[in-house]
């Protein structure tokens, strides 16, 4: 471990997710290694002992934790490869408003979708499609985010793909009906192997959430 690159994640983690296309997209070899959230390897606990999160890349030993942090160091690391960071100082520090909100404002509209009680389902629906449709606003008539080249937005948002199917069975709704433009920019860059071979199958998402309900008692 101490001269190569680790992976410390779980499969179905969107942020892991995009820290595994940044790896694929440099074309970088490195060791995966799953974490069990509810039992937490000693390594992860050693390697992230503040947030003891996932995901955590290991670099010659040393950790890079935060999933945009650790996409931002792949970049700089690996500078001889093609970029993943917008080279304008401006265009890049809206590119990371983007992926911060994404981080926190999808990933949150998301959860509540599938952990909602039934009276408060409504609600969680209108607030993840306000987001959707938010963000397709920005993404406008572009084929990625920044143009014509897939890049950082692309990176954070596209793993939430994996996740559709499960946000449309548990809310009820289709978001292929509600985010056509969307849906079809998710299907452009899905065409990428470095995507396509990062992202996990939603079927096993769906499995993974059906479990998770019943350990937190969510009927």
């Amino acid at each position: 471990m101490a001269d190569g690159v680790v992976l410390l994640d779980t499969y179905v983690s969107v942020f892991g997710m995009r820290v595994r296309i940044a790896l694929a997209e440099k074309g970088i070899q490195y060791e995966y290694k799953e974490e069990d959230l509810v039992n937490k390897s000693p390594l992860l606990l050693q390697m992230n002992p503040i947030h003891k999160k996932i995901p955590v890349l290991i670099h010659n030993g040393k950790p890079i934790l935060e999933s945009l942090i650790i996409v931002e160091y792949i970049d700089e690391v690996w500078k001889d490869k093609s970029p993943l960071m917008p080279s304008d100082p401006y265009k890049r520090a809206h590119a990371r408003f983007w992926v911060d909100y994404i981080g926190k404002k999808v990933y949150d509209a998301g959860r509540n979708i599938w952990s909602s009680k039934a009276e408060d389902q409504e609600a969680a629906n209108k607030e993840f499609i306000d987001c959707l449709k938010l963000l397709e606003g920005e993404l406008g008539d572009k084929p990625y985010f920044e143009g014509e080249n897939f890049g950082l937005v692309d990176m954070a948002f596209i793993p939430y793909y994996s996740w559709f199917p499960t946000f449309d069975k548990f809310g009820k709704f289709s978001i292929e009906a509600e985010c056509p433009k969307f849906v079809a920019w998710a299907k452009r860059c899905m065409q990428k192997e470095s995507v396509s071979k990062s992202l996990v199958d939603p079927e096993k998402v769906y499995d993974f959430i059906v479990m998770f309900r019943q350990k937190l008692g969510i009927a």
